[in-house]
């Protein structure tokens, strides 16, 4: 048998000469003990394959598995992760708050006039729903979510904060914090009337119900020319514009 062994010797060599070598980040990684989702990654990753597939899909679509087979991992990751669907859901959904309100408040900025923040507000809500359609549909079925979470009731919250400051500004009020917990009827309006306008306007167009309308408009009239007049025509023009 020793003998055996030593002959073998030079053909088990010649055989491991002529393997491919490993990539050098996969030598790496086994040399370190990483995983291709190291230090929580995976987490992350779930996430975003959560969101491609309900861009995707939709929301009919976006199941546990379906989010585990996009990430390419096992059917238990997702529930490991967010515990059920509801969990995943709304860490999803927290997620979409969180760039639909930095996409408004960048908006806001991005104007120096109160009015015309508010303005800016409303298309910079659209124009995020235009391009997350998905997202933007989850973010408003409160049935599929579970709005205790604390990174959602956070996100969804500074979200609705942002759409009050915004009106308290055009009426030269101030709606956050102590003010915001205690409204009138007449802000409490104002603030309904503004949030309506932008959601039943998105509403519709995500559904394709303003095309008969843009039709009868003037050739080459867009649906942001059409919010634009919808919203001025609801507020006092600022002076010079």
């Amino acid at each position: 048998m020793a003998r055996l062994s030593r002959e073998n010797k030079p053909v088990r060599a010649a055989a491991t000469a002529r393997r491919p070598a490993k990539p050098a980040a996969v030598r790496r990684r086994r040399a370190s003990g990483d995983t291709p989702y190291h230090h929580g990654d995976l987490h992350e990753a779930l996430l975003l394959a959560a969101e491609r597939v309900l861009e995707r899909d939709g929301l009919a679509g976006l199941t546990l598995r379906a989010v585990a087979r996009e990430a390419g991992v096992s059917h238990a990751a997702p529930t490991h992760h967010f515990g059920d669907l509801t969990g995943l859901l709304s860490e999803l959904a927290a997620i979409g708050f969180r760039m639909f309100n930095a996409a408004m408040v960048a908006a806001r900025d991005s104007e120096t006039h109160p009015l015309m923040k508010g303005l800016a507000n409303g298309k910079a809500y659209v124009a995020y729903a235009q391009a997350h359609p998905g997202m933007y549909s989850l973010m408003f079925r409160n049935e599929r979510l579970d709005m205790t979470r604390p990174s959602l009731h956070e996100a969804a919250t500074a979200s609705f904060e942002g759409l009050a400051n915004s009106v308290g500004a055009g009426r030269n009020e101030r709606l956050a914090g102590e003010a915001l917990e205690a409204l009138s009827l007449d802000q409490a309006a104002a603030i309904a009337r503004a949030w309506s306008l932008v959601h039943g306007f998105t509403m519709l167009l995500l559904d394709g119900r303003l095309t008969d309308i843009l039709h009868r408009l003037p050739e080459g009239t867009t649906p942001e020319q059409l919010l634009d007049a919808m919203m001025r025509s609801t507020v006092a023009r600022p002076q010079g514009t």
